[in-house]
């Protein structure tokens, strides 16, 4: 078979051609087609893993201004707490301090007890050193009146001169006695 002159093996041959050309021609757009779909998918890969880190990004924000929210809350409640706690600090120093002052008071308090005991007995003794004294003044009173009548016997007064002054010995020595029970009793009650 001659087509235009020419022999068909030669047909078939550039049939074989042009088929050959549209298969890879085909290949060669599919290709470009997988290549392109390739690139989308990577840009779409690229584009899952960068929404997935700002997901991530996202999720850490939020938990960070949840914390934030949680420290200003937070921050909230601690003021009137640091304020009451002043409050309780200074409320203890001033206790320590009345507790200083009453530990001081009942000690000047005890000191008072016992000078106040002390002060009884030294009065005690002294009203006793008083009555003593006095009774010693009695007794140089009454030696002293007996030295006399002594001197006075020896003298050799008159009868008259001798009553008289037995009379004041008698009466001296009878104020004195009265004196000294007198005292005597109130130094042992007292």
């Amino acid at each position: 078979m001659y087509v235009k002159n020419r022999p068909v093996k030669k047909t078939v041959s550039r049939d074989l051609s042009t088929t050959h050309y549209d298969a890879l021609r085909r290949t060669a757009t599919h290709c470009n087609a997988l290549q392109r779909i390739a690139t989308h998918c990577n840009a779409l890969q690229h584009t899952t893993t960068h929404c997935k880190t700002l997901q991530d990004a996202a999720t850490h924000c939020k938990t960070l201004q949840n914390a934030a929210t949680h420290c200003n809350t937070l921050q909230h409640i601690a003021t009137p707490c640091n304020s009451h706690c002043n409050t309780l600090q200074h409320t203890a120093t001033h206790c320590n301090t009345l507790q200083h002052t009453a530990t001081h008071c009942n000690t000047l308090q005890h000191t008072a007890t016992h000078c106040k005991t002390h002060c009884s007995t030294l009065q005690g003794t002294a009203t006793h050193c008083n009555t003593l004294q006095h009774t010693a003044t009695h007794c140089n009173i009454l030696r002293n009146t007996a030295t006399h009548c002594n001197t006075l016997q020896h003298k050799r007064p008159t009868g008259a001169q001798r009553m008289c002054m037995c009379q004041r010995v008698a009466r001296a020595y009878i104020e004195a006695r009265h004196s000294i029970v007198s005292h005597m009793h109130e130094a042992c009650h007292a």
